[in-house]
């Protein structure tokens, strides 16, 4: 998580530097659905390789974006969800798929 330090004086900036990057938003969106694998993340995510997809769900989690849930079983079963403060990125996201859809009606 970042250190108050650490954050950019602007809070918009603050947000892109948490969840700016294409494949972070493609993350959340997907776990606004419901839990995910790692392995189903990355088959699902055309284009990730296995280190940025690593990479960027260590970041979600220390960010408290994301929680890691390993069971133990044989073979550890490990999947990813939104955390509570996670969740409340769910209007950014509706928003976003709004102007999206808007744009692409009037492109």
């Amino acid at each position: 998580m970042l250190t108050r330090e650490e954050m950019p004086a602007c809070p918009v900036a603050t947000t892109v530097e948490l969840i700016g990057s294409k494949w972070k938003l493609l993350i959340i969106r997907n776990l606004l659905v419901r839990p995910w694998r790692f392995n189903e993340l990355k088959k699902d995510l055309t284009g990730i390789s296995q280190k940025v997809l690593t990479d960027n769900l260590r970041s979600l989690e220390s960010d408290g974006i994301i929680t890691r849930t390993v069971y133990p079983e044989v073979p550890p079963r490990v999947e990813y969800a939104l955390s509570e403060l996670g969740e409340t990125l769910k209007p950014i996201l509706d928003s976003m798929a709004e102007w999206g859809r808007f744009y692409q009606s009037n492109a």
